[in-house]
Parts: structure tokens; sequence; C-alpha cells
């Protein structure tokens, strides 16, 4: 990134970029209907997503691994209640974060939007810098994150093909489905997401059958035996509450790689969304709720089928190749279902990873656009794909051949640790960014002008900004004990921050940049007309008939 480059905020008219002001960050915007066209670089993306494509694509990435394969081995640590607590009080966060994002996607709905462009815009060059690279890190570490996790699954059956062809496998598929036009990727996102969606309800029923007594076996009615026996509570580093504390702070922690960028999907495909300013509050009003029933159900109902003590469950020492949902099927008897479940369960991995991949390359093509990231990374195909940023997310997704060497449960730990992380500072990002947006929005007396708001703002932004500081400082507080002290998992569980700080800190000291942009100059309004004149156009689909209806509430 070149001098010149990187005195541009952002919006320009015709081809001279508008800057009044000598200090980085300060001028006022003009105007443009896209980043790319703001950027005068690269290629332009194409909305074809429609409106069931982004909400099952925020639902695909938030139900994969972390609900199906991650939560037995949190069961395993810390037992039930602490299983089912932490993703009740991480669904909280996630509202916050995903109302924080929509209200802003939806004021500026403009093609090629990242968070990054946002970060820049609303409040420093340097944090944007630092938080797109995060960004693009933690999407294309959860990419390798998925292909083990998918691994894992496929060694269930005791497979003779070596580990290593089936992550290759894993990973061309993703890659395939990513590289072409966006309504292809949109389509098979939507019916992988589909399965996954009548597998977890299948098995939150099923769940509740076995807990009532309907096991074909003779284990009976379960009711909340697990919960007694071995425990709701398995205390973690520590005897009495003071370890039952520490074991719901631990699953608290952990449950953050289920829901980790999620909320992000819906901001990045708004560009490239139909109608963005009625299907973008649409997806984000039921994502949370949907999430609420997938895992609020789900993680209770893996805590009544499958004691914490279960030596199949998921953990460095067992390495167990199975869902907690496959093992509590195999347990209650019912036979032929669990490879089904396993099966199902696997397209789950490959559907969250399908929409990591698409993720972490629009994170650098908006970065190649904002002069944060090569400009060859900015280059679209005639289709709209910005297909050298796929292939060089993609390429990060080959960790997962570590598995070759190292046992599928290990690797899963370290990316899921690494991945979780950055996903909590991404937050913290978002959050700043949110605050900095309505307080611009009210200096310039706009704020009446937000086409979607969101309840309890500004006051739960902050009280999850302390939240989310918490787990991100306590993320691997375990690791200090002289019994769980290990270099690899402290590595996994910090080496992100300093990471961070090193590339916001640099970029500030090599560009000079201030410590934020004056909120009366933060720009709310480029962009803006266009996005006014284009919403306008949209008419919305009149449901001819019942079914029509229920279509249309439902996607």
């Amino acid at each position: 990134m070149n001098h010149h480059d990187a005195e541009i905020e952002k919006g320009y008219e015709g081809n001279v970029y508008n800057m009044p002001s000598n200090t980085y960050g300060e001028q006022q915007a003009v105007s443009a209907a896209t980043v790319a066209e703001a950027s005068g670089r690269g290629g332009d993306t194409h909305r074809g997503l429609k409106s069931r494509h982004i909400q099952f694509l925020a639902l695909g990435g938030a139900i994969g691994t972390g609900l199906f394969v991650g939560s037995g081995s949190i069961l395993a640590l810390v037992g039930p209640a602490p299983l089912f607590m932490a993703y009740l009080s991480m669904m909280l966060v996630v509202y916050n974060v995903m109302n924080n994002l929509a209200e802003i996607v939806t004021y500026l709905p403009m093609q090629g939007i990242t968070i990054p462009y946002f970060v820049k815009r609303f409040v420093d060059p340097s944090l944007a810098f630092a938080v797109g690279w995060n960004y693009w890190y933690a999407y294309a570490i959860l990419v390798a994150a998925e292909a083990t996790a998918g691994n894992i699954l496929i060694n269930y059956w005791s497979n003779p093909v070596p580990d290593a062809v089936w992550i290759a496998i894993f990973l061309v598929v993703i890659l395939f489905l990513n590289i072409v036009a966006v309504g292809v990727f949109g389509e098979a996102e939507f019916w992988f997401a589909s399965i996954k969606f009548i597998t977890i309800m299948g098995l939150i029923i099923l769940g509740f059958i076995i807990m009532l007594g309907g096991s074909p076996n003779d284990q009976g009615r379960l009711g909340f035996r697990y919960w007694n026996k071995p425990g709701a509570f398995n205390p973690y580093l520590t005897k009495g509450s003071s370890g039952r504390f520490l074991a719901y702070w631990t699953a608290f922690v952990r449950a953050g790689f289920a829901f980790i960028t999620s909320p992000e999907l819906i901001a990045l495909a708004a560009g490239e969304t139909v109608a963005p300013r009625r299907n973008i509050p649409k997806a984000a009003g039921r994502f949370v709720w949907r999430l609420a029933v997938f895992y609020g159900f789900g993680s209770f109902i893996i805590g009544v089928i499958v004691p914490s003590d279960d030596d199949r469950l998921l953990s460095p020492s067992s390495n167990a190749s199975a869902s907690p949902f496959v093992i509590g099927i195999a347990r209650a008897g019912i036979t032929g279902l669990n490879h089904v479940i396993n099966a199902a369960v696997l397209t789950s991995a490959w559907s969250a990873g399908n929409a990591f991949l698409f993720s972490g390359s629009r994170v650098l093509y908006g970065m190649a656009l904002n002069g944060e990231a090569p400009k060859i990374f900015g280059l679209t195909n005639r289709n709209g794909v910005p297909w050298v940023a796929v292939l060089a997310t993609w390429t990060i997704g080959l960790l997962a051949f570590l598995n070759v060497s190292n046992t599928g449960a290990q690797v899963f730990a370290w990316f899921s640790n690494i991945s979780t992380i950055s996903g909590f500072i991404a937050w913290i990002v978002v959050m700043i960014t949110y605050i900095r947006f309505r307080k611009a929005l009210v200096f310039q007396n706009l704020l009446h002008t937000l086409p979607y708001k969101t309840p309890f703002q500004p006051y739960l932004v902050y009280i999850i900004l302390g939240i989310v500081s918490l787990l991100t400082i306590t993320n691997g507080f375990g690791v200090f004990t002289k019994a769980n002290w290990n270099v690899s998992n402290f590595l996994a569980a910090y080496i992100t921050i300093p990471i961070f700080l090193v590339l916001y800190f640099g970029h500030k000291v090599w560009f000079r940049t201030a410590f934020a942009i004056k909120v009366e100059n933060i720009d709310v309004i480029s962009g803006k007309k266009e996005m006014d004149e284009l919403c306008a156009l949209d008419e919305e689909p009149i449901p001819k008939n019942v079914f029509q209806k229920i279509w249309f509430w439902v996607a």
C-alpha cells in the first residue's frame, strides 16, 4: 500500500478522490454506490443472493461442528449444566452483535462492503487494517477446523482410506462451490443447511423421546439421570462453588467457537443480496430466535442423553470420532440411525466450511478494494466471484493436513481456540464500530433515518462489550495452572492477541494515523442516497396462496 493509497479514506467524484483535509482519516467523502467504485480498484461482485440464501448462509455457518462435535468436548470437561448455561449466555452476546451489524449494513448495504470497510469509515484506518487481517485469518482457520471435524466424523466408520484423502476431498468440494457464481454457492449452502436443520430438529425431538423413556433398549426413562450421576457439574481446577463457576466460565469461553463469526455472515452477504433493506432485517431478526431453538434445546438434549464420563466424547485423550448425538443414539440401542445422523452431521461440516470460505474471501476482497491488501485480491471473474481471494483463503485451509501427524481431537482443539479468540477480538471491534456509527448519526441528527432499529441500544452494546473483553482476556486461563500448562495450547489461546496488536500499532506508526476519526468527521452520508434509490425500487412479493405465505415467512 503506497502513501497515496494511505491517504484515501473513502469516496470519490469521477476519478479524483476528495481529500479536503491533510489528516489521515479526517477527510469528508463524496459519494459512491459500491466499494469497488469508491476505491477505483478491482472488479465488482453481483447481487445473486436471495432471502432464503442469506438466512440459511448465516444459520449454516452458526450451526456447524461447534454444536455437533465441539459440544462433546465441553460436556466431557465440565458437565451438562455448564454446557447448557454457556450456550444460552453466548446467545445473548450473538444477539447483540447481530443487531449491531444489521443496523449498520441495512443503513448502507453497498456492494463490496465488509466489516473492515465500516471500521475504517467510522472508527480508524489502523483498526480496520488489523481487524481485516484478523477476520481473514479467523475464517481461513475455520475452514481448516471444519475440514478437521469432517475427517473426525468420517473416521467414525473406521474406514481404510487415509485421512489426507478425505481432507483433500472436503477442501476440493468447497473450493468448487465458492469459485463458481455466487448464486450457485448460495443454492448449495441452502440445501446443505436444509439437511442440517432437518437433522437438528429431528435430533431434538428424538432426544426428548429418549429422555422420556422411548429407547428400544432397557435404559428406561432417563430424565435427569446423568445430571445426578456423574453430576450436573464437573468442577474445573478447584472444588466447591469456585470450581463450578470456573466450569461455567470455561464452557462460556469454549461455546464461543460454535457462534464465532456467524453474525458477520449476514453482514458480509449484504452487498450481494437482492433487496437488502427488506431481506437483511428479516434474516437478522430471525437468526437469534432460530439459534435459541437449535442451541438451547440441542445443548440441553446432549447433556440428557449422554453422561459426561462417556469415554467416546471428544477429548485429547480419547480421540473420539463421533458427535455426542450419535453417541446418545447408540446408547439408546437405536441401530442404523447413528450412521445416518453421522452422515448428516458430516454435511454440516461441509456447509460451515463452505460459508467460512465465502466470508473469508469477501473480507480479503474488500481489503484489496480499500488498499489494505494487494490489488490482485480485488480481481473478480465474469460471474462476480473474487476468485484470487477465494484461492488465497482456501490455501490456509490446507492446515487441516496437520491431522496426518496429530490426533484429530488435538488439532480440532487448536483450531477452535485460535478462531475463538480471533472472533472475540472481531466482536469487540464490531461493537466499537457500532458505538461510533451511532454517535455520528446522533451528531448529524440522522438517527431517525435508520431503516432498521433494534431494542435495548445503546445500553446493551456497552454491557456485552465488557463481557466479551473479559472472555478475550480469560480465554486460556486454565493453561496457567501447573497441571494444565502446555506451550501449544497457550499459543493457540493467545497468539492472536499479539498478532492483532502488531498489525494495529504497526499500521498506526507507519501511517501516523490519529487515535480515531473525530465524531464530527465520520461520514454517514456517502452511498446512502444511492442505497435509498436502489431500495426504493424494491417491490415486496405478495403471496398468492397460503403455501406461499408460509414460505415467505420461513425464507
